[in-house]
């Protein structure tokens, strides 16, 4: 074996059977495939390399393992966002809000195995007993509504100081940059965030949260029920030291509108939303309407990530291996929606027309069969295959969080595996 140094994003590594380019290889195959488990990425190894006409090395998972201990954090992260980025600039201008990127945060958990360190970085909820429980851990991402791409991702455990939504979305206010638009959800409309956002020249729209007054006798009357208000600044949060909160404005204005969802065969429901448009003639409440229809979009990205690419349950026994294999499913989930937006181009549709799971689904079957190449015509294939099922318009959708399938008859674990084994013994 070589010991030849060789580096990748400014890190060295040496030579060896499972260098950092196949490690990724083996990590995405995780990712992508419907068997998630290291020996799966081995046999994808192995496969790789003997169709390169390479030597093929053991079918033990012991030296695969070690190297994704070895691989840096840093390089899965890097490539996720470096792809999600390059996505995002060569986005068509059709995919687009009137010509402008917007942006959509949103919050959403993980599950990872029971394990000490697991616990120690994420302990599970207090809720649940000792023993029974699961480390859980709170993610908060930055989806593009026009390519799909996931652009950066925050993560802290559940629950503590600094853990929540607000506090993580504080970390990526980097991905917004001037001209954007950021379209959330209530949570997300507060004065500070707002206050941030303008300052940033970024727009913004959010539903009014329920605890929020609001009066349309009152302000700059722009229509019925469409106003602009001045909000004042709240008192300081704990987490805010004194000199960030005397930074910002006393007041900021924004623009509160009442929108009315009269879908057919629906009944009538009306939504308040904030947003900085403040010209009624160039952003009219129907505009403001049908961009928050969008929202639901970002939904659907984060079952795509959680449910589709199964990263709602992550199996990684540490938490530095919890974050790689986070990264690795963000990195996969790039990928395939960049050859979503590829079949795009070519078959003029927009990413949002089209399914993710299908474009998984014809990943895996083209790569089982050992044709997914970009230099054939057989990629032509593939990506009109993608392009051929287009997905209804569903703006506006809402749906219960229930589950009609009923779960097994089995009983719930109430104590810790091992009391039952002992009291078998």
């Amino acid at each position: 074996m070589s010991t030849r140094p060789s580096k990748i994003n400014g890190i060295s590594y040496r030579q060896r059977v499972f260098s950092p380019e196949l490690t990724v290889f083996g990590f995405l195959s995780q990712a992508l495939g419907a068997d998630q488990s290291c020996q799966a990425a081995v046999s994808q190894i192995i496969a790789h390399l003997v169709s390169q006409g390479k030597s093929a090395p053991s079918a033990n998972t012991s030296a695969y393992s070690q190297a994704r201990s070895r691989l840096s954090e840093k390089i899965l992260s890097d490539l996720a966002k470096e792809s999600a980025a390059e996505l995002e600039k060569q986005a068509k201008l059709e995919w687009l809000w009137r010509n402008r990127h917007v942006k959509m945060p949103d919050g959403t958990t993980v599950s990872m195995p029971d394990t000490p360190e697991n616990q120690a970085m994420y302990p599970q909820p207090a809720s649940q007993k000792l023993g029974i429980g699961f480390p859980i851990a709170r993610l908060v991402g930055v989806f593009s509504l026009g390519t799909g791409a996931l652009l950066d991702l925050a993560m802290a455990p559940w629950s503590g100081k600094e853990t929540g939504e607000h506090a993580l979305l504080r970390q990526l206010m980097h991905v917004f940059e001037a001209g954007d638009v950021v379209l959330g959800d209530a949570y997300y409309g507060s004065f500070f965030l707002i206050a941030i956002l303008m300052k940033m020249n970024v727009d913004a729209v959010f539903p009014m949260h329920t605890s929020r007054r609001h009066d349309f006798r009152k302000g700059k009357r722009l229509g019925k029920k469409d106003h602009i208000v001045e909000w004042k600044k709240p008192a300081k949060p704990e987490w805010m030291d004194v000199q960030t909160y005397a930074d910002y404005p006393d007041t900021i204005t924004v623009r509160e509108t009442t929108i009315i969802d009269a879908r057919p065969g629906h009944r009538r429901k009306s939504r308040i939303l904030v947003s900085t448009f403040l010209n009624a003639k160039e952003v009219t409440p129907q505009d403001l309407g049908i961009l928050y229809g969008y929202r639901w979009f970002v939904e659907l990205n984060l079952r795509s990530v959680k449910e589709i690419m199964r990263m709602d349950i992550l199996r990684s026994k540490t938490p530095e291996m919890i974050h790689k294999e986070i990264w690795a499913h963000i990195l996969a989930y790039n990928l395939v929606r960049k050859i979503m937006a590829q079949a795009a181009v070519i078959y003029q549709r927009n990413p949002r027309e089209m399914s993710f799971k299908l474009a998984l689904q014809m990943m895996s079957a083209f790569r089982q069969a050992g044709i997914l190449s970009e230099n054939n015509k057989i990629y032509a294939s593939f990506l009109q295959s993608i392009a051929y099922k287009k997905v209804g318009n569903r703006s506006g959708r809402s749906e219960p969080r229930m589950v009609k399938r009923r779960p097994k008859a089995f009983p719930r674990l109430q104590k810790p595996r091992d009391y039952y084994h002992r009291k078998v013994a």
